[in-house]
This record gives C-alpha cells, sequence and structure tokens, in this order.
C-alpha cells in the first residue's frame, strides 16, 4: 500500500488485498460478485435519443456522390444495426485522427449491441494493420516478474507517432496468462490460452497457443488472457455450456453485467477493440463476433480498468478517452501506471519492437 502507484487508494487497496491477504482474491471476488450481481443493469427501460460522440466528424457526402474505391476497400463495413430504427452515426466509422498515405489508421463507432438494454452502448475501435504498429508494456506490478520493467508508461521518444492506447488483459494470478517482450519470457505463455500476439514484421494475431513457455524469434511480443471466446467467426460453445467457470475468469462469475473489454481480430487480419458496460462473458463475445471478428479473446474486466485512448498532434500530444470512465484519467499510460497495456503507433521502417527507452 505504500509503494508508488497509479490508482485511486481505494482500488489499491482491493488490489493489496487480492495480492497479499490469504484467500484475498477468492475473497474479492465474492464481494464484487455479490455487488456487481445487486447493481446489475435491469432490462427495458427508455431508449437513447443519441449516441456518445466519437472520433472526427466528417462531411455529409453530397447526395449520390461515389464512395472513394480505396477507402470502400480499405474501410470495415458499418457495423450492422441491432435496434430495426437505428440512431443518427450509429455502427458509423469515424476516424480518430489524420490520415497516414492517404488512409485511416485507426477508426471508432459505438452502437447499441442489445435490444433488451436499450441504454447500453457499446465502444468498438479499429486499428489498420498495414499503417500501424503496435506495442506491449509491463506496468508496475502487472506483470508480476516482467524481464525489462521498462517506463510503464509510453516512452517519451515514441510519443510523436502515438495513435491509440488501451488495457491489457486478466492479471497473471486470475487466469496464469503469460506474457513476452522482444523475445523475454515475463511470465510463462499457458497452453490453451488465447494469446494476443506481436509479430516483427508487424502483422497481429490471436491463437490459442500450443506451444512452448515462451516465443520465437518472429514475435515481438505476446499477451495472454484466459481461453479464446470466438473461434473461426463462431462464438465458443463453452461459454454457454458453463460461463461461470473459472476458465473464464471466476471474477463476477461471467454472468454478471459488468464493464467487459475484448479484442478481436477481423477477416483482413486487423485489430478491433471493444469495451462496454453491462456485460457478460457471452455478449461480450456476441459484440466481437458481430463486429467482424473471427478470432477473440477477453481482456480487463470491472468498471476500473476498461481504458481506450486516442492522441491528436494538432497542440501538442491531446488525448481523447473513448468511453467514460471516472476512476481512470485520460492521460493514462503517459504517466507510469500499474497495469500492462498496449500502444498503437504509425508504422515506421524496420521490424516492430518494443522501445522500453
Amino acid at each position: 500500500m505504500m509503494q508508488p502507484t497509479s490508482m485511486s487508494p481505494g482500488v489499491r487497496s482491493v488490489e493489496w488485498v487480492r495480492s497479499e491477504v490469504p484467500l484475498g482474491n477468492q475473497l474479492v471476488d465474492e464481494v464484487e460478485h455479490l455487488y456487481y450481481s445487486a447493481t446489475a443493469p435491469k432490462k427495458g427501460g427508455p431508449s437513447l435519443k443519441s449516441l456518445p460522440s466519437v472520433g472526427v466528424s466528417q462531411p455529409p457526402a453530397r447526395p449520390g456522390a461515389p464512395t472513394s474505391l480505396a477507402q470502400a476497400i480499405a474501410w470495415p463495413r458499418p457495423i450492422t444495426p441491432v435496434f430495426p430504427h437505428p440512431l443518427a452515426g450509429e455502427g458509423i466509422w469515424r476516424p480518430a485522427g489524420p490520415p497516414i498515405d492517404k488512409g485511416q489508421p485507426v477508426l471508432v463507432t459505438t452502437y447499441r449491441p442489445e435490444v433488451d438494454y436499450p441504454g447500453i452502448v457499446a465502444y468498438v475501435g479499429w486499428f489498420d494493420h498495414t499503417r500501424t504498429a503496435i506495442g506491449y508494456y509491463p506496468g508496475r506490478y502487472e506483470p508480476p516478474h516482467a524481464a525489462v520493467r521498462g517506463p510503464m508508461m509510453v516512452p517519451s521518444s515514441q510519443r510523436s507517432r502515438l495513435l491509440a492506447t488501451f488495457n491489457g488483459g486478466f492479471t497473471y494470478v486470475d487466469g496464469h496468462n503469460g506474457s513476452t517482450d522482444n523475445g523475454l519470457m515475463n511470465e510463462p505463455l499457458k497452453r490453451g490460452n488465447a494469446t494476443l500476439v506481436g509479430y516483427r514484421d508487424g502483422r497481429v494475431d490471436i491463437v490459442k497457443w500450443t506451444g512452448g513457455l515462451s516465443t520465437g524469434p518472429d514475435v515481438a511480443w505476446a499477451r495472454q488472457s484466459l481461453a479464446p471466446i470466438v473461434e473461426n467467426g463462431r462464438v465458443n460453445p463453452a461459454l454457454n455450456a458453463d460461463p461461470n467457470s473459472p476458465q473464464w475468469g471466476y471474477t463476477l462469475g461471467g454472468v454478471t453485467r459488468v464493464w467487459r473489454t475484448g479484442v478481436g481480430i477481423d477477416a483482413r487480419g486487423n485489430l478491433i477493440y471493444v469495451a462496454a458496460p453491462g456485460q457478460t462473458v457471452i455478449t461480450l463475445a456476441r459484440i466481437l463476433q458481430h463486429v467482424g471478428a473471427v478470432r477473440a479473446m477477453e481482456f480487463d474486466i470491472n468498471p476500473e480498468w476498461h481504458t481506450f485512448i486516442t492522441y491528436s498532434h494538432l497542440r501538442g500530444l491531446d488525448p481523447t478517452g473513448v468511453g467514460p470512465n471516472p476512476m481512470q484519467s485520460d492521460h493514462r499510460y503517459l504517466v507510469p501506471d500499474d497495469r500492462d497495456f498496449f500502444a498503437v503507433y504509425q508504422r515506421s521502417p524496420g521490424p516492430v519492437t518494443v522501445p522500453f527507452k
């Protein structure tokens, strides 16, 4: 509790109980399960009249004006609305910054994922793997045995090309989720876990890990988080069979509706990030499937941890949070943070590595 932290005293105290008190992890899980079950969103209620604004507004196209062929090829399809009467801009992608090489590296959008819960909004980000490079950074305390702890924030030397940041997955103690950076093992990789892999040539993918404790020389970084929730474009059937299984993270029981995050890979190899309140692991998987992920995994959950930030460079480095989180600043990851995270950069020549310095 007396060590440096980026968390509030309340959140830090819960983390301390989890890691230092005998059976503390199970105790916190039980308390959270009871609390969030009691405060879970109820079905129905009034529908929203508008969606939160995200991204950069673009001038409307002239009636009959053709869509740019390059844009039509490069951009993902708009997200199909779930409601019969979609709101303005629902599921429509917007850029989160200026174009790079005449294309958009980061797109964002919002949509309502469930008719039974008309007040819930999902926040979605899409990253073009041909124009971006993604780095994985350890935080102060997660992963617990980082080979190189590094700056625990976006390095100052890399901020001129920073496009976005987002949170990592479940902690190591919650799922024995291994990770590596630049060929160095932080925590051993676990067979069967979903693994977000960044390759040195810039590709990213999600695989069900079948290898050894670490990665080969072609991998820039790897981060695991529980088992896959979408495989081959289909929701993992085990989610429906036993959503309370510890395999999916016992915290909140898998069926308790709370903020949840996840990442997926679309059919073109681009990375998708999702954050939404009031989700179970099953509904999160369905969101990722609906927005185009053919492979997906759950990332961190609970209202303290979801963080998706985009950056503009018009007046210095200007962060903008995508999705509300009063417990986290938009400057998270620009100062040392307790948890590991990902940074999305403009692609630069040469192989992808994590620039720790």
